[in-house]
């Protein structure tokens, strides 16, 4: 397992044809299979996962492989019919995690998390009606629209973390869809000539219209004031979200804290640079840099043992 990870080969070894034929792995294999994907594919997550409680890096690891797989499954298949079959099939394994026997190794892993932490199958489900939708809906007329591709595409993923921490209520949830929608928006931004050129946009056309950006702009990828103007409103209205979601970090355990405070500050990072930028995405994708990135690391650290040190 020290290869890198190549998800054709992966799918070969373990999708629905290879699946029959496989044994099926103990816990302990599951789990590091999990590991070594998530470590691997994901090249923060070592990051993140040093904020974790040790208790809980295997689960967030399952969980990370589940959504990995999915992600994949969906932009990996260049034939969306064949796509659409996987996820179909994936939605299968999932099923059988709950209420039966699982072979593939991110379930085997999975299995054990889900029952610990009483974790439902919605916000699992919820993350592949997204990546359905990615198959047949390529653009988004309306800001409304694209907050209901959010709503099944990134909030699920703030609703499992909430039941890892044992901190899931409506409160909560609501909050943490502000983040998670602002993470997802962040990245839209971030990618708008990643996405077009794979032919999706997510710049809703409504928007387009009003700041007078066109098709004909938009097949030639050009900066002008128009694009410039349309997404500095996109970044202060996704900067909104940030804001509201922020109270989530008061009110979660003190060991989950870290992880989220990581996010929203990364998430408004994001845009920051592409204001620094001067929106121009089209010519090279925002980066936040390593220097911001041990900084963010630095607040979050010095955040925490401040939370110690307060009296309650």
């Amino acid at each position: 397992m020290q290869q890198r990870w190549c998800f054709r080969q992966q799918l070969q070894q373990w999708g629905p044809q290879a699946l029959s034929l496989r044994h099926r792995l103990s816990l302990a294999q599951a789990r590091a299979y999990c590991r070594w994907l998530a470590h691997t594919h994901y090249e923060n997550f070592s990051v993140v996962s040093c904020w974790l409680p040790r208790r809980l890096r295997p689960a967030i690891e399952a969980i990370y492989a589940y959504c990995r797989w999915a992600d994949d499954l969906a932009d990996e298949i260049h034939s969306g019919a064949h796509a659409l079959q996987l996820l179909d099939w994936w939605y299968e394994q999932l099923v059988q995690c709950y209420y039966g026997e699982c072979r593939h190794p991110v379930f085997v892993a999975l299995q054990p998390v889900l029952s610990s932490f009483a974790i439902p199958i919605k916000p699992l489900a919820d993350l592949l009606i997204a990546f359905r939708q990615d198959q047949h809906q390529h653009r988004y007329a309306t800001f409304s629209e694209l907050l209901d591709y959010c709503r099944f595409s990134a909030n699920p993923v703030g609703h499992l973390v909430l039941y890892l921490f044992d901190s899931y209520d409506a409160q909560r949830a609501v909050l943490a869809d502000a983040v998670c929608t602002g993470l997802q928006l962040a990245n839209f931004w971030q990618d708008v000539r990643r996405d077009w050129q794979a032919g999706r946009l997510y710049l809703p056309l409504e928007d387009c219209r009003r700041f007078g950006y066109t098709e004909v702009d938009l097949a030639a990828q050009r900066y002008t004031p128009s694009f410039r103007d349309l997404l500095c409103f996109e970044v202060e209205r996704t900067r909104c979200f940030f804001d509201q979601g922020e109270p989530l970090v008061t009110l979660l355990p003190p060991a989950a804290r870290p992880v989220v405070s990581l996010f929203i500050n990364g998430g408004r990072a994001i845009l920051q640079q592409i204001e620094r930028q001067h929106f121009n995405v089209w010519d090279h994708r925002p980066v936040v840099s390593l220097w911001i990135k041990w900084r963010l690391l630095a607040q979050v650290a010095g955040a925490g043992v401040l939370a110690w040190l307060t009296p309650r």
